[in-house]
């Protein structure tokens, strides 16, 4: 099980939000009104409270941060070294002393300030205290603002680290950059690690599982090492040395015999020699990868003979009872070709296993369990021989099943024909028929009893062709005949030529109105700035109805009314010039003029009393006006959407007003 959660720590907010948030907790869950009338005693508790309220909340929010990082002298070496390589325990130690020295301070001054407001003799003189006593605190925690950003960043780099159980069954891959150790964790396990033909691909450690004898094994895939002193190495290099040094695992040393990681042989050995110090009581394996480029036995004389040494080596580190086994030591694999990636996998598994349990039996808690157990073995009463007896009912079934045809399924089927998109499952095999030959008919369509396919002619297209052609033409005759009866009855000649001349007229009405549509005084009123070349004038107008023996006076008129405008005073003049041609009695005339004239608004000044809006006078408006000017002015400034818009953009806790 892990113990290790670092997901679960807390946010550590920056200073200005932790200094917001426990203000406005302050002044949300504690009295906001105290009057000078009140009690001196009820003034000093008022005042108190709130300083007291501020400390503890100040004082938990810190204490909840430095329980929850977890400390480094009391967690496993593994997780203690790993977060000294990430962040240098000495800055990690010193913002969590700030967070605790401030904790210390803000409680001091809280203390101090709660014994000066015991002796506040008016409200003034508390409320200073009480703003001097929070004051104080939040310069308190505006100072440790580095430290507070410091771990917030610590605590995300945290929460992506891996869940590693340093207790439980590991494997642990090692190696020089670019050799397969990603390829084998994504082979073996679930996890998806960035796989890529260049070194360096993985930066930091990745944690992988999978199952062997019913048992679950955690794989650690690390980051490529080099061969250098231990001072050079890089953050990237130490994560891999780390656990190398603290975790109890089965170690997987992979070389890359082909060299097409960049690193020969001999550089590859230099290194497992540099670092065999880490790989003591630890099952050690020596994996030869990418053998689908190199076989191990294609190798030279020299390159061989540093792989026996390194095996030599592992060899000795075998701690478990009895001779060492020679057999899981030394192993090749090809990734690509998965060849002996699972035997790599169980031969490791296998030696962790045997060394866990050895480790356990020679435990002394072992020694005190084996003392209360008695393993009770069973002894032969005589010489008789008693096989197995198995019922003859049990072995004909046997037989009888053996010698039975497996049934065949569709998906048998399908893969015997083709395989899925080629074979297509009949549905009709299942249905029931008198006689199976039928079930693969097509099924005849039925009319009335009787089968379409028994009346059907070969010719029928053609012939649905040729009377759909007599039809029409019956059609068109009918149509050239109906067009002169009424009422079924056929029309005289005289009656004929009286229809064609009502359809002539109508065809000229229509033509005439189409016409109309396309006049001028359908059209809109062309506007001068697009009238540059001066085509649309009223002089060319007048010109064109002079040479047509027409008065131009009234249409020009007509049209200089339109584009200035038109007021309700010409109105008149309008039905004034146009009166020849309207023949209309005098009182039609007026009532149209009173409609016209009401359905144009009449403009006023703002300061015209309007019956019905409750003002004496023109004077006593200009006054309601103004003031309503007045009133909106300030609501204007503060961009309120009207009387009732209480809206507050910026919560400001009213900590210093109260």
């Amino acid at each position: 099980m892990v113990q290790y959660n670092f997901k679960k720590i807390t946010v550590v907010p920056p200073g200005k939000d932790f200094i917001d948030i426990i203000l406005s907790r302050t002044q949300r869950q504690t009295p906001t009104v105290v009057h000078k009338g009140y009690a001196i005693s009820r003034i000093r508790q008022f005042y108190m409270r709130k300083v007291r309220y501020s400390q503890q909340n100040f004082y938990e929010k810190l204490s909840t941060i430095i329980d929850e990082f977890p400390r480094l002298d009391d967690i496993h070496p593994f997780y203690g070294d790993l977060l000294h390589v990430l962040y240098n325990k000495d800055h990690y130690k010193l913002a969590l002393g700030q967070i605790n020295t401030a904790r210390n301070i803000i409680a001091k001054i809280s203390k101090d300030y709660l014994r000066l407001l015991k002796y506040g003799d008016s409200l003034y003189r508390c409320k200073c205290l009480k703003v001097a006593a929070l004051g104080r605190m939040c310069t308190v925690v505006k100072r440790i603002s580095p430290s507070l950003a410091y771990l917030e960043q610590i605590r995300q780099h945290m929460a992506r680290l891996p869940s590693i159980d340093p207790n439980t069954r590991t494997v642990l891959i090692c190696g020089y950059p670019n050799v397969g150790k990603s390829s084998f964790m994504n082979k073996i396990t679930r996890a998806d690690v960035d796989v890529q033909p260049y070194a360096f691909t993985t930066k930091s450690l990745f944690v992988g599982h999978t199952d062997y004898k019913y048992l679950r094994y955690q794989v650690i895939d690390t980051p490529g090492i080099l061969d250098r002193p231990f001072e050079d190495r890089n953050i990237i290099e130490m994560c891999s040395i780390t656990a190398l040094a603290h975790l109890r695992a089965a170690v997987l040393f992979f070389l890359d015999i082909s060299g097409s990681c960049g690193y020969s042989i001999a550089q590859q050995a230099a290194l497992f020699h540099s670092i065999k110090s880490l790989f003591m009581n630890k099952p050690l394996v020596i994996v030869c990868n990418k053998t689908d480029l190199q076989p191990l036995e294609g190798l030279s004389e020299d390159d061989m003979k540093l792989v026996m040494e390194m095996k030599e080596e592992a060899m000795k580190t075998i701690t478990q009872a009895g001779d060492p086994n020679e057999e899981g030591v030394l192993l090749t694999m090809s990734t690509l070709t998965d060849d002996g990636v699972i035997a790599v996998k169980n031969a490791a598994c296998e030696r962790l296993l045997e060394q866990r349990v050895d480790v356990k039996m020679k435990s002394k808690k072992m020694v005190d369990c084996l003392n209360r157990f008695h393993v009770a073995v069973p002894k032969p009463r005589d010489n008789k021989e008693r096989p197995v007896y198995i019922p003859q009912a049990v072995l004909e079934a046997r037989e009888n099943a053996a010698a039975k045809e497996k049934k065949k399924l569709e998906k048998d089927l399908e893969n015997e024909n083709g395989g899925a998109g080629v074979y297509s499952a009949s549905l009709k095999k299942h249905y029931i028929l008198a006689n199976d030959e039928w079930k693969e008919d097509i099924l005849p369509e039925i009319m009335d009893g009787h089968n379409v396919a028994d009346f059907l002619d070969p010719d029928i297209l053609e012939r649905c062709e040729e009377l759909e052609r007599e039809e029409g033409l019956r059609l068109e005759e009918q149509a050239a005949q109906d067009a002169f009866e009424i009422d079924g009855h056929e029309l005289t000649e005289e009656q004929k030529d009286i229809l064609a001349q009502i359809r002539k007229k109508k065809a000229l009405l229509i033509q005439e109105h189409r016409m109309k549509k396309r006049t001028a005084e359908s059209r809109p009123i062309v506007p001068r700035k697009f009238d540059k070349d001066r085509k649309f004038t009223t002089d060319r107008m007048r010109r064109q109805l002079s040479s047509m023996d027409v008065d131009p006076s009234a249409a020009i008129n007509r049209v200089r009314s339109q584009s200035r405008g038109r007021k309700r005073e010409r109105s008149l003049s309008r039905v004034a010039v146009d009166g020849d041609d309207m023949e209309i009695d005098g009182q039609q005339s007026n009532k149209k003029l009173r409609l016209r004239s009401r359905s144009r608004s009449r403009s006023r000044a703002p300061e015209e009393v309007i019956p019905g809006e409750g003002f004496k006078d023109s004077e006593q408006k200009k006054k309601a006006i103004k003031k309503a000017k007045d009133a909106t002015k300030k609501r204007n400034k503060d961009a309120r959407r009207g009387e009732a818009d209480r809206v507050i953009p910026t919560l400001k806790p009213k900590h210093l007003t109260s």
